[in-house]
Protein backbone atom coordinates (compact mmCIF):
# COMPACT_ATOMS: atom_id res chain seq x y z
CA UNK A 1 0.00 0.00 0.00
CA UNK A 2 2.78 2.59 0.48
CA UNK A 3 2.93 5.29 -1.83
CA UNK A 4 -0.51 4.08 -3.50
CA UNK A 5 -2.87 6.46 -4.90
CA UNK A 6 -6.59 5.94 -3.26
CA UNK A 7 -9.86 7.53 -4.24
CA UNK A 8 -11.77 6.63 -1.43
CA UNK A 9 -15.79 7.80 -1.47
CA UNK A 10 -17.41 8.07 1.57
CA UNK A 11 -14.80 8.89 3.42
CA UNK A 12 -15.60 11.02 6.54
CA UNK A 13 -18.50 8.18 7.52
CA UNK A 14 -17.87 5.31 9.99
CA UNK A 15 -16.48 3.45 7.62
CA UNK A 16 -15.16 5.83 5.62
CA UNK A 17 -12.74 7.56 8.50
CA UNK A 18 -11.67 3.94 9.90
CA UNK A 19 -10.56 3.17 6.52
CA UNK A 20 -8.77 6.40 5.59
CA UNK A 21 -6.62 5.78 8.91
CA UNK A 22 -5.81 2.26 8.08
CA UNK A 23 -4.40 3.09 4.34
CA UNK A 24 -2.98 6.20 5.70
CA UNK A 25 -0.83 4.26 8.47
CA UNK A 26 0.25 1.68 5.79
CA UNK A 27 1.22 4.74 3.48
CA UNK A 28 -1.10 4.96 1.03
CA UNK A 29 -1.63 8.60 -0.77
CA UNK A 30 -5.38 9.45 -0.20
CA UNK A 31 -7.74 11.51 -2.38
CA UNK A 32 -10.97 11.63 0.58
CA UNK A 33 -14.34 12.39 -1.65
CA UNK A 34 -17.38 13.33 0.61
CA UNK A 35 -20.14 16.11 0.45
CA UNK A 36 -18.73 18.01 3.52
CA UNK A 37 -15.81 19.86 2.74
CA UNK A 38 -14.71 20.96 6.22
CA UNK A 39 -15.03 17.19 7.74
CA UNK A 40 -12.76 16.13 4.70
CA UNK A 41 -10.38 18.78 5.81
CA UNK A 42 -10.36 17.44 9.11
CA UNK A 43 -9.54 13.96 8.66
CA UNK A 44 -6.93 14.88 6.51
CA UNK A 45 -5.24 16.33 8.88
CA UNK A 46 -5.85 14.03 11.08
CA UNK A 47 -4.58 11.09 9.05
CA UNK A 48 -1.00 10.37 9.27
CA UNK A 49 1.01 11.80 6.30
CA UNK A 50 -1.60 14.67 6.41
CA UNK A 51 0.11 16.94 3.95
CA UNK A 52 0.38 14.21 1.00
CA UNK A 53 -3.26 13.57 0.61
CA UNK A 54 -5.90 15.29 -1.12
CA UNK A 55 -9.93 16.28 -0.66
CA UNK A 56 -12.41 16.39 -3.60
CA UNK A 57 -15.97 18.24 -2.30
CA UNK A 58 -18.56 16.22 -4.49
CA UNK A 59 -22.09 14.60 -4.28
CA UNK A 60 -21.59 11.28 -6.21
CA UNK A 61 -25.26 11.32 -6.77
CA UNK A 62 -24.95 14.28 -9.00
CA UNK A 63 -23.71 14.51 -12.51
CA UNK A 64 -21.69 17.28 -11.35
CA UNK A 65 -20.04 15.88 -8.12
CA UNK A 66 -18.87 12.75 -10.68
CA UNK A 67 -17.50 15.07 -13.06
CA UNK A 68 -14.86 16.75 -10.51
CA UNK A 69 -14.17 13.54 -9.55
CA UNK A 70 -13.49 12.89 -12.69
CA UNK A 71 -11.53 15.68 -13.88
CA UNK A 72 -9.22 15.34 -10.45
CA UNK A 73 -8.47 11.77 -11.73
CA UNK A 74 -7.92 12.92 -14.91
CA UNK A 75 -5.20 15.92 -14.00
CA UNK A 76 -3.25 13.34 -11.57
CA UNK A 77 -2.65 10.80 -14.33
CA UNK A 78 -1.46 14.16 -16.84
CA UNK A 79 0.71 14.86 -13.48
CA UNK A 80 2.29 11.03 -13.47
CA UNK A 81 0.61 9.60 -10.63
CA UNK A 82 -2.69 8.09 -11.57
CA UNK A 83 -5.04 6.77 -9.10
CA UNK A 84 -4.74 3.40 -8.54
CA UNK A 85 -6.97 1.77 -6.57
CA UNK A 86 -10.99 3.09 -6.11
CA UNK A 87 -12.81 2.93 -3.47
CA UNK A 88 -16.86 2.67 -4.00
CA UNK A 89 -17.55 3.39 -0.25
CA UNK A 90 -20.40 6.17 -0.10
CA UNK A 91 -23.87 4.54 0.45
CA UNK A 92 -27.05 5.09 2.28
CA UNK A 93 -29.63 2.65 3.77
CA UNK A 94 -33.27 3.12 5.60
CA UNK A 95 -34.97 0.23 7.65
CA UNK A 96 -38.70 0.81 6.55
CA UNK A 97 -40.94 -1.75 5.33
CA UNK A 98 -41.16 -1.21 1.38
CA UNK A 99 -45.28 0.03 1.63
CA UNK A 100 -43.90 2.53 4.32
CA UNK A 101 -41.15 4.25 2.19
CA UNK A 102 -41.50 7.14 0.29
CA UNK A 103 -41.19 7.10 -3.95
CA UNK A 104 -38.12 9.82 -3.66
CA UNK A 105 -36.17 7.68 -0.44
CA UNK A 106 -36.31 4.43 -2.51
CA UNK A 107 -34.93 6.42 -5.69
CA UNK A 108 -32.04 8.22 -3.54
CA UNK A 109 -31.28 5.22 -2.32
CA UNK A 110 -30.61 3.19 -5.94
CA UNK A 111 -28.94 6.79 -6.83
CA UNK A 112 -26.30 6.75 -4.41
CA UNK A 113 -26.20 2.36 -3.66
CA UNK A 114 -25.81 1.38 -7.10
CA UNK A 115 -26.12 4.31 -10.17
CA UNK A 116 -22.77 6.28 -8.99
CA UNK A 117 -20.78 3.25 -8.41
CA UNK A 118 -21.53 1.99 -11.53
CA UNK A 119 -21.02 5.48 -13.70
CA UNK A 120 -17.93 5.74 -10.97
CA UNK A 121 -16.57 2.74 -12.45
CA UNK A 122 -17.23 3.60 -16.03
CA UNK A 123 -15.43 6.95 -15.43
CA UNK A 124 -12.13 4.88 -13.53
CA UNK A 125 -12.34 2.99 -16.65
CA UNK A 126 -10.50 5.86 -18.66
CA UNK A 127 -7.98 6.80 -15.69
CA UNK A 128 -7.35 3.98 -13.61
CA UNK A 129 -3.55 2.72 -13.86
CA UNK A 130 -2.64 -0.25 -15.50
CA UNK A 131 -2.81 -2.83 -12.78
CA UNK A 132 -5.39 -0.57 -10.72
CA UNK A 133 -7.83 -1.83 -8.49
CA UNK A 134 -11.86 -1.31 -7.67
CA UNK A 135 -12.82 -2.14 -4.21
CA UNK A 136 -17.15 -2.08 -3.95
CA UNK A 137 -18.38 -2.22 -0.74
CA UNK A 138 -21.54 -3.98 -0.24
CA UNK A 139 -23.58 -5.65 2.58
CA UNK A 140 -24.58 -8.81 3.80
CA UNK A 141 -28.44 -7.84 2.58
CA UNK A 142 -26.75 -8.47 -0.64
CA UNK A 143 -26.91 -12.17 -0.09
CA UNK A 144 -29.97 -12.47 1.97
CA UNK A 145 -33.36 -10.77 1.59
CA UNK A 146 -34.06 -9.49 5.01
CA UNK A 147 -37.57 -7.51 6.04
CA UNK A 148 -37.07 -3.77 6.49
CA UNK A 149 -34.22 -3.80 4.16
CA UNK A 150 -35.84 -4.46 0.19
CA UNK A 151 -34.83 -1.68 -1.09
CA UNK A 152 -31.28 -1.54 0.26
CA UNK A 153 -30.30 -5.02 -0.12
CA UNK A 154 -31.27 -4.83 -3.95
CA UNK A 155 -29.22 -1.81 -4.27
CA UNK A 156 -26.40 -4.23 -2.84
CA UNK A 157 -27.36 -7.14 -4.59
CA UNK A 158 -27.29 -5.30 -8.09
CA UNK A 159 -23.46 -3.64 -6.83
CA UNK A 160 -22.36 -7.84 -6.48
CA UNK A 161 -23.88 -8.68 -9.94
CA UNK A 162 -22.33 -5.64 -11.56
CA UNK A 163 -19.04 -5.97 -10.00
CA UNK A 164 -18.78 -9.91 -10.80
CA UNK A 165 -19.58 -8.95 -14.40
CA UNK A 166 -17.11 -6.15 -14.10
CA UNK A 167 -14.44 -8.17 -13.12
CA UNK A 168 -15.04 -10.58 -15.74
CA UNK A 169 -15.32 -8.05 -18.59
CA UNK A 170 -11.71 -7.57 -17.08
CA UNK A 171 -9.94 -10.70 -17.44
CA UNK A 172 -7.94 -9.83 -20.15
CA UNK A 173 -6.22 -7.09 -18.15
CA UNK A 174 -4.39 -6.30 -15.40
CA UNK A 175 -7.03 -4.51 -13.65
CA UNK A 176 -9.43 -6.10 -11.37
CA UNK A 177 -13.02 -5.35 -9.82
CA UNK A 178 -13.70 -7.08 -5.92
CA UNK A 179 -16.46 -6.68 -3.46
CA UNK A 180 -16.69 -6.43 0.13
CA UNK A 181 -19.58 -7.09 2.30
CA UNK A 182 -19.92 -6.07 6.18
CA UNK A 183 -21.95 -7.42 8.31
CA UNK A 184 -23.82 -5.00 10.54
CA UNK A 185 -21.50 -1.95 11.59
CA UNK A 186 -21.51 0.65 15.02
CA UNK A 187 -21.56 4.06 13.03
CA UNK A 188 -23.69 7.12 13.09
CA UNK A 189 -26.22 6.38 10.24
CA UNK A 190 -29.14 4.01 11.13
CA UNK A 191 -31.63 5.39 13.64
CA UNK A 192 -32.25 3.97 17.08
CA UNK A 193 -35.48 1.20 15.86
CA UNK A 194 -32.62 -0.50 13.70
CA UNK A 195 -30.04 -0.39 17.21
CA UNK A 196 -33.16 -1.99 19.57
CA UNK A 197 -33.33 -4.77 16.17
CA UNK A 198 -30.47 -5.65 16.29
CA UNK A 199 -29.89 -6.14 20.07
CA UNK A 200 -33.31 -7.76 20.30
CA UNK A 201 -32.32 -10.20 17.54
CA UNK A 202 -28.60 -10.51 19.14
CA UNK A 203 -26.97 -9.43 15.39
CA UNK A 204 -23.09 -9.41 15.40
CA UNK A 205 -22.10 -5.60 15.37
CA UNK A 206 -18.82 -4.58 14.03
CA UNK A 207 -16.54 -1.95 14.83
CA UNK A 208 -15.71 0.42 11.54
CA UNK A 209 -11.92 -0.53 12.54
CA UNK A 210 -12.27 -4.02 12.60
CA UNK A 211 -14.18 -3.57 8.99
CA UNK A 212 -11.65 -1.29 7.75
CA UNK A 213 -8.90 -4.09 8.58
CA UNK A 214 -10.60 -6.56 6.61
CA UNK A 215 -11.47 -4.21 4.07
CA UNK A 216 -7.66 -3.53 3.85
CA UNK A 217 -6.49 -7.24 3.68
CA UNK A 218 -9.21 -8.18 1.04
CA UNK A 219 -7.72 -5.16 -0.95
CA UNK A 220 -4.41 -6.54 -0.26
CA UNK A 221 -5.69 -9.52 -1.52
CA UNK A 222 -7.44 -9.09 -4.36
CA UNK A 223 -10.19 -11.33 -3.22
CA UNK A 224 -13.11 -10.80 -5.55
CA UNK A 225 -15.86 -11.24 -2.78
CA UNK A 226 -15.87 -11.45 0.42
CA UNK A 227 -18.20 -11.71 3.04
CA UNK A 228 -17.39 -10.14 6.30
CA UNK A 229 -18.07 -11.88 9.73
CA UNK A 230 -19.43 -15.10 11.27
CA UNK A 231 -22.07 -16.79 10.98
CA UNK A 232 -23.44 -14.01 8.44
CA UNK A 233 -20.72 -15.42 5.63
CA UNK A 234 -22.67 -18.86 6.48
CA UNK A 235 -26.17 -17.67 5.93
CA UNK A 236 -25.29 -16.25 2.63
CA UNK A 237 -24.16 -19.39 1.29
CA UNK A 238 -27.19 -21.52 3.27
CA UNK A 239 -29.28 -18.59 1.51
CA UNK A 240 -27.81 -19.40 -1.72
CA UNK A 241 -28.18 -22.91 -1.70
CA UNK A 242 -31.10 -23.77 0.31
CA UNK A 243 -33.06 -19.99 0.51
CA UNK A 244 -36.36 -21.70 2.09
CA UNK A 245 -34.09 -22.60 5.13
CA UNK A 246 -33.01 -19.14 5.25
CA UNK A 247 -36.00 -17.98 4.81
CA UNK A 248 -38.19 -19.94 7.76
CA UNK A 249 -35.41 -18.89 10.05
CA UNK A 250 -36.42 -14.97 9.10
CA UNK A 251 -40.17 -16.06 9.32
CA UNK A 252 -39.48 -17.09 13.22
CA UNK A 253 -38.17 -13.31 13.95
CA UNK A 254 -40.58 -12.00 11.90
CA UNK A 255 -42.70 -10.55 15.17
CA UNK A 256 -39.57 -8.51 16.48
CA UNK A 257 -38.59 -6.92 13.21
CA UNK A 258 -42.48 -6.02 12.99
CA UNK A 259 -42.21 -4.39 16.38
CA UNK A 260 -39.63 -2.75 15.36
CA UNK A 261 -39.82 -1.38 11.66
CA UNK A 262 -43.11 -0.69 12.61
CA UNK A 263 -42.19 2.48 15.44
CA UNK A 264 -42.65 5.61 14.49
CA UNK A 265 -39.10 7.24 13.05
CA UNK A 266 -39.25 10.08 15.77
CA UNK A 267 -36.51 8.38 18.06
CA UNK A 268 -32.63 9.97 18.57
CA UNK A 269 -30.17 8.41 16.11
CA UNK A 270 -27.70 6.07 17.63
CA UNK A 271 -24.81 4.38 16.22
CA UNK A 272 -25.42 1.82 14.57
CA UNK A 273 -25.00 0.61 10.72
CA UNK A 274 -23.30 -0.46 7.46
CA UNK A 275 -21.40 2.62 6.07
CA UNK A 276 -22.44 6.11 5.04
CA UNK A 277 -23.43 8.86 2.51
CA UNK A 278 -20.81 11.36 3.30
Amino acid sequence: MKNTIILLTGATGGIGRALADALAKKGAILVLVGRRLTALYDLKNQLMNGEHHQVIEADIGTAEGRDKIDQHARWLGQQGTPIEILINNAGVNSFNYLSMRADDSIEHEIAINLTAPILLCKLALTWLAPTGLIANIGSTFAGIGFPGYANYGATKSGLYRFTEALNRELYDSQQCAIYIAPRATKTALNDARATAMNKQLQNHVDSPEWVANHIVCAIEKRCFATWLGWPEKLFVRLNQLFPSLVGHEIAKQKDIIDLHAMTPQDLPVTEESHHDYT
